[in-house]
């Protein structure tokens, strides 16, 4: 191991007898044939990455506005895409790796240069780039964006990185991370150690083998297919099947994915007929609208609805049955969002959409609704793939604040709902906390205020539902899906009926 990294401080600097032994390194390439600037393609990556560190951005939301500011098209934005979203999925994996080649840990290096050396990790363990060009490529990117003096950090650590192969680092590492099996899990599939725990103890409640936890992990740094919603009535699902590669989803008669492209280039999605939404998401708001109850079925409610894509779906089944949707969101700038997505939905299919606390529906609005879909913040555990970021931003003292919150929301929903009703309680997480404990605890809590709730067979509505056979695993009445079997988010679905 070259003496180089330990011989910098935490900004990449050179000090003492390093310099020396940094010029001996650098005369393998003449100063005239070195990189001075990093690339377009890999300087998008990096500012990506640096935009979700800086401003809590998500990089489903910074890299698409990004690339087209750019120009990057084709070839180079696929590139972009992998570079950025791999370095973020296995960040944990490549970080581990930094600490080995580098000889420090990672929070003694400088966040920006720290984002470098992970962009060149991933090239160098994770994409088919030559090791000469992921090296220099990221060493000119540090050059132009965190000075010289790091960027000869950057080119140490990378070479080090490059003299063993992802097989051998996968060795090393797991031996670093201990005797723990879930720590050494934790560390090769970059993931926290808790999400892994966690994980692993859904599976097995949900009637799964916890041994398919290395199989999920694996699902979670995969990148998600580009699935469409045929918003019925408004658009046919062979419309979209048109598409070159396209196939018709597996757990959602809804659902199209498709083998590439950019989705808005489809006229359909344009308008709104059609959007893009996992066929999890899809789903389950279906399902809600699937679930048999007693009496009339002519209002129903979103309580939580930004962004807006299973609004657009709710109310565009509520259109087709002569329903209205009244569309709730929290955040003005979400709310906005639902307006765009319900735009192509006909205008006596949506009453309102509101900007308001959901928790108090409940009580201003009493026994009003016919079904109620309360898709709760959460986690967000179950969206790993779409959202690598997720991962590290959350902790597990997230957990008590946004279940008093995800209690409070479906309390409301029980309240709102007429008896007779339906409410949909969702979550794109699987963890427990959230899921199961949160619906055994609103409950109770309604129990003692006078009012009663049964559990559907929500199992028994997604299988009517699906185009094929959906494995659920039998003797349960909730839903949880997992992107390993389904192909899909991790969401979780309670179905409840209101009884007094």
């Amino acid at each position: 191991m070259s003496e180089g990294p330990d011989r910098r401080d935490a900004r990449g600097r050179q000090r003492g007898a390093a310099r020396s032994q940094g010029r001996t390194q650098r005369s393998a390439t003449a100063p005239s044939e070195r990189r001075r600037t990093g690339d377009p393609a890999r300087r998008a990556a990096f500012d990506v990455l640096r935009a979700v560190a800086d401003s809590d951005s998500y990089a489903n939301l910074v890299l698409p506005p990004l690339l087209r500011e750019r120009g990057i098209r084709g070839r180079d934005a696929a590139f972009v895409t992998e570079l950025a979203y791999g370095t973020l999925r296995l960040r944990g994996r490549y970080d581990a790796v930094i600490e080995q080649a580098a000889a420090r840990t990672t929070d003694r290096i400088d966040p920006p240069v720290l984002d470098l050396l992970r962009l060149g990790t991933h090239q160098l363990l994770g994409m088919r780039v030559p090791a000469h060009a992921a090296v220099s490529e990221t060493v000119g990117l540090a050059r132009e964006t965190v000075g010289a003096g790091a960027a000869q950090f950057v080119n140490a650590v990378l070479r080090a990185v490059g003299r063993q192969d992802a097989e051998t680092w996968d060795r090393t590492i797991a031996e670093a991370a201990g005797d723990d099996p879930v720590a050494r899990l934790a560390v090769r599939h970059s993931h926290p150690v808790w999400v892994v725990r966690a994980l692993r103890e859904a599976l097995v409640v949900a009637g799964r083998s916890a041994d398919e936890i290395e199989a999920l992990l694996e699902a979670d740094n995969s990148a998600p297919r580009v699935t469409l919603v045929a918003r019925p009535g408004l658009v046919d699902a062979d419309e979209l099947l048109a598409a070159d590669g396209a196939t018709a989803g597996t757990v959602s008669p809804t659902a199209v994915v498709l083998a590439g492209g950019d989705p808005a280039s489809l006229d359909a999605v344009r308008d709104a007929r059609a959007g893009v939404q996992d066929e999890g998401s899809q789903v389950v708001a279906l399902a809600l609208g699937a679930a048999p109850l007693d009496g009339p079925d002519a209002r129903w409610l979103d309580l939580c609805a930004g962004p807006g894509g299973k609004a657009a779906l709710l109310a565009s089944l509520a259109a087709e049955r002569g329903a209205r949707l009244v569309a709730n969101e929290v955040q003005p700038h979400r709310a906005r969002l639902v307006e765009q997505a319900l735009r192509a939905v006909p205008k006596a299919a949506v009453e309102e959409v509101r900007t308001g606390d959901g928790r108090s529906v409940g009580t201003d609005e009493p026994g009003t609704f016919d079904r109620v879909m309360v898709d709760a913040p959460c986690t967000g555990l179950g969206a790993l793939r779409r959202r690598p970021e997720s991962r590290w931003r959350r902790t597990p003292a997230d957990l008590a604040p946004l279940g008093a919150l995800q209690r409070e929301l479906l309390g409301s929903a029980l309240r709102a709902v007429r008896v007779g009703g339906v409410v949909a309680y969702v979550t794109c997480s699987p963890h427990l906390v959230e899921t199961q404990l949160v619906v055994k605890d609103a409950l109770r809590a309604a129990a003692k205020a006078g009012l009663t709730a049964e559990p559907l067979d929500a199992a028994a509505v997604v299988r009517h539902l699906a185009p094929g056979p959906v494995e659920l695993p039998g003797g349960r009445t909730d839903v949880q899906l997992w992107p390993h079997v389904h192909g899909t988010d991790a969401m979780h679905l309670t179905l409840l009926r209101r009884t007094a």
